[in-house]
């Protein structure tokens, strides 16, 4: 997953960056106003963490021009413990969440999660396809109850099919969400770390979509189990 961070004050911007860097997060930051709504009107989010009291352009207004040009990234926006009104107009001006400066992280992250969970619409905290589960507040990521330990790419993109599962992702969407702006991005290198997966996950989840790109669904034999079976119906209706 990829988070915009935009903050002016460079101690805070250090610790959002490390902390959402460990979580396994591609992070880009800005410093200003004007860079933050370049790059978040240019490079595709899964969520932004936007201070309002924010150098040459205010976070409000860095808000309100993403609205109006249908920018509908997850926004979780920072405030001044005091400063209530502002919790208010970022709502109106299109805000998903805030959070009151000075702040734990762990809170931060919390609803980061949260938020990048309902923008893709899931509810849980945990995400499940088939016998792979991913638990989207520790990182833990199971098959068949069995503990996967995948590198911190393998991870990223995972993360991201799970989020996004039925769908098909290209490998240009899957490169532009799991690196961050100063990466040497390589779209070649997702089949690499796609064929890692499959080996490790051991179950047939990821599909190539010839063409297309991959989609991440629960087997066959998985979707059977969760429903009634044919031969069931029919004994039924017999009877």
């Amino acid at each position: 997953m990829r988070v915009l961070v935009i903050e002016d004050e460079p101690d805070l911007a250090r610790q959002i960056f490390a902390t959402l860097k460990e979580e396994g997060y591609a992070v880009d930051v800005a410093h200003d106003g004007e860079e933050g709504h370049f790059l978040g009107d240019t490079e595709p989010y899964d969520a932004v963490v936007l201070d309002l009291g924010l150098p040459l352009m205010d976070g409000l207004t860095v808000l309100e021009r993403w609205r109006r040009s249908e920018k509908d990234m997850p926004v979780l926006i920072l405030t001044a413990r005091e400063r209530w009104n502002e919790k208010v107009a970022g709502f109106d001006a299109g805000a998903d969440d805030y959070v009151t400066k000075p702040f734990q992280m762990e809170e931060l992250l919390a609803r980061l999660r949260a938020l990048i969970r309902r923008a893709a619409g899931h509810a849980s905290v945990q995400l499940s396809c088939g016998p792979v589960v991913l638990d989207t507040r520790s990182g833990r990521i199971t098959v068949n109850d069995a503990t996967l330990k995948p590198t911190a790419q393998e991870y990223k993109i995972l993360a991201y099919l799970m989020h996004h599962q039925d769908k098909i992702v290209s490998r240009t969407e899957l490169t532009e969400h799991v690196y961050d702006q100063d990466f040497n991005r390589d779209s070649n290198t997702i089949e690499v770390f796609i064929g890692r997966l499959r080996k490790k996950l051991g179950v047939d989840v990821i599909k190539t979509e010839r063409g297309l790109g991959y989609r991440l669904c629960a087997p066959e034999g998985a979707k059977e189990e969760s429903g009634e079976k044919p031969e069931r119906k029919a004994e039924k209706n017999a009877g």
